[in-house]
């Protein structure tokens, strides 16, 4: 068991080895950070909206470590935090502060049986098709997109990008199997794929406005 400050967020799953902006304002949070600078730099960052002991505990979260910082003139902070181990919520310290101190139990996978090979091979295929449409949906391509060698790395990445439920990223944090993670995303992933092609292809034809001309060209299936 371990101490560990814990930051609810409605809507955010953080992976390990996934960076993730955020914005620091509420009081409470801003001496969270404070007392984390001056310590190891690290607290916890939880998915729940109500951010009370009853509903958080044995909840599944993930370390994150405060990468890069930038104090603005009225205290408020913009961070980048870069996901590490995964935990799960066991208690809370009952002390004065105006934030949650955690007793947290961190875990891994447990490595017994590693993913497939053609599992791996479809997964790395599946998801650069899958980046690749969302890339032309939002402007930007996929320069500079680097993957991680390592399968439990690299399900953690496709996990954190593809567009699905909450209940869904805390469920591939929480599974404690490579293996069973990989079959998870390569269950969603080729509608998921599929569905960003094809709107990959209605943003380019609309942005083109009638203009014709040579078009990028996205794969989906039929």
């Amino acid at each position: 068991m371990s101490l560990l400050p814990l930051f609810p967020l409605p809507n955010v799953v953080l992976f390990p080895g996934v960076p993730l902006p955020l914005h620091i304002f509420e009081p409470r949070y801003r001496q969270l950070l404070a007392d984390c600078l001056a310590d190891d730099e690290r607290f916890g960052i939880v998915c729940d909206e109500s951010g009370t002991e009853e509903a958080l505990r044995e909840s599944v979260g993930c370390v994150a470590h405060i990468r890069a910082r930038e104090t603005l003139p009225d205290g408020r902070s913009n961070i980048v935090v870069l996901g590490e181990e995964r935990f799960v919520v066991r208690g809370f310290l009952d002390e004065a502060r105006p934030y949650l101190v955690a007793e947290v139990e961190k875990f891994s996978d447990d490595g017994a049986m590693d993913p497939h090979h053609e599992s791996l091979a479809a997964l790395r295929d599946l998801s650069a098709r899958y980046v690749e449409a969302l890339g032309v949906l939002n402007d930007t391509g996929t320069a500079g997109m680097t993957w991680a060698t390592e399968p439990i790395g690299l399900s953690f990445q496709v996990a954190a990008l593809l567009e699905t439920p909450l209940a869904t990223k805390q469920k591939a944090l929480a599974l404690r199997s490579t293996r069973d993670r990989i079959q998870l995303l390569l269950s969603l992933l080729p509608a998921l794929a599929d569905e960003a092609a094809h709107r990959a292809v209605v943003h380019v034809g609309a942005r083109s406005n009638g203009k014709g001309g040579a078009q990028p060209v996205i794969e989906h299936d039929s």
